[in-house]
């Protein structure tokens, strides 16, 4: 039965199961007596909640602490082996598959390598299908347990209603690939298990926000530095973030040429793959027959020598060079969307790390308007090369917890007539 502001009752039972696991999730274990000012739920209603999170086996109770002069509070947390989910990256050398519990620790990793260049759609899904076979048969996991698959991938994804989610992947030359729908004709897990896809650089601001460096923050910019680059903006009004194709911003017009095929972008001339291309155009010498970030490993000792060996000149320059172009295209976030903190991530970006940073900051400060660079810290994620996995796996469970706890029912084939859902509305549970 909807009141009038359009809300159910379910509704309601959900929003209140919802407040109180994300409660007990990011500041647990907390009591009973705790979660009423932390959720805003009157004392009767988190009882009755977290009677039915305790039912259903989604909370668990975690010890106690003494209360002033009164019995012991029982503390309550999200049980971790409550459900599991897992979590993919598509990355520039290889996919990465990764089983989590609900605290999102890690039970299993399957690494599928990139033996080919390019990203032939056959080898993607099929490295996805047999991790996600490796990490359930190491844990002896039940798929049927699983909340979800969250896929982090190269490029604009579109969500539609026929061929689920597409990837729109113009520089690693995938057009209109409909993925969702590869996997799940593939995988062989249950059609119970829902697929989350999308940007790899929304997958890693996920995860910063939710326990790295982004966390508290209510305006940030996390920015993936891999092989190219992106961005992904959270707001109050994009609270789950949204990925910006920050990479493909013109910095110079008629410009060296970007992967997508245009002159000119902030990609073609801060990305790990531009990068070690200038490097070689100058006369460095990458070593050969290795992967990029082997490369990239080299270009730093070249340009940051140990003891007192002279730096290589070119390197060093082309990496200044470097740090001012993504200082510069910094600057361009922080003018459009005024944001109080930036992180970078990625592989590169994190191997760059704080020698690259001080650069990058005082470039971005010289092109940025004032009053917003003086306003904005700029920092590096927290989480490591697992980010953009943790990140995936975060989708679905952030779905999980939206509903409240539960799964997603797949939708009946005929409707009930209006007095059955009405009915079922109005009862109780």
């Amino acid at each position: 039965m909807a009141g009038r502001n359009g809300r159910t009752v379910r509704d309601l039972r959900r929003g209140n199961r919802t407040a109180v696991l994300h409660r007990l999730y990011f500041d647990g274990p907390l009591s009973r007596f705790e979660l009423g000012p932390a959720t805003g739920l009157s004392s009767g209603s988190v009882s009755n909640v977290v009677a039915d999170l305790i039912a259903d086996g989604l909370v668990e109770e975690a010890g106690s602490v003494d209360s002033d002069g009164g019995r012991p509070r029982t503390l309550l947390r999200v049980a971790p082996h409550s459900g599991q989910m897992i979590g993919v990256d598509v990355g520039e050398t290889r996919v990465r598959v990764e089983l989590f519990d609900l605290a999102l620790t890690e039970l299993a990793r399957a690494d599928r390598p990139l033996t080919r260049p390019g990203y032939d759609v056959d080898d993607i899904t099929g490295h996805i299908r047999d991790g996600v076979a490796e990490v359930l048969a190491a844990e002896g996991a039940r798929p049927e347990r699983l909340l979800g698959v969250g896929v982090g991938v190269p490029g604009i994804v579109e969500h539609t209603a026929d061929r689920g989610a597409v990837v729109h992947g113009q520089t690693i030359g995938w057009d209109a690939v409909p993925l969702e729908r590869l996997l799940r004709a593939t995988s062989g897990l249950p059609e119970t298990v829902p697929y989350f896809i999308d940007n790899g650089a929304k997958t890693l601001g996920q995860a910063e926000m939710w326990f790295g460096a982004g966390r508290g923050a209510r305006n940030a910019l996390v920015v993936l530095f891999g092989s190219g680059v992106g961005a992904c903006l959270v707001t109050p009004e994009v609270e789950q973030g949204r990925a910006v194709e920050w990479g493909h911003l013109t910095v110079r017009v008629r410009g060296r040429r970007c992967r997508c095929g245009a002159p000119g972008c902030l990609e073609a001339y801060a990305g790990a793959e531009s990068l070690l291309a200038r490097w070689r155009e100058e006369g460095g010498r990458p070593p050969e027959g290795t992967d990029e970030e082997t490369a990239l490993t080299a270009m730093l000792a070249a340009a940051y020598p140990a003891g007192d060996a002279e730096p290589d000149p070119v390197a060093l320059a082309v990496l200044e060079e470097t740090a001012e172009y993504l200082g510069a295209g910094l600057s361009d976030l922080i003018n459009l969307f005024q944001p109080e903190r930036i992180l970078i991530g990625g592989w590169a970006g994190l191997q760059l790390g704080t020698r690259f940073l001080p650069s990058v900051r005082r470039h971005a400060a010289t092109y940025a308007l004032r009053h917003p660079a003086d306003r904005v810290t700029i920092d590096l994620g927290r989480l490591g090369p697992d980010a953009v996995t943790v990140g995936a796996a975060i989708l679905p469970l952030a779905d999980f917890f939206s509903r409240g706890g539960r799964r997603a029912e797949p939708a009946p084939e005929d409707r009930p007539p209006a007095w059955r859902a009405a009915l079922d509305e109005r009862a109780p549970r």
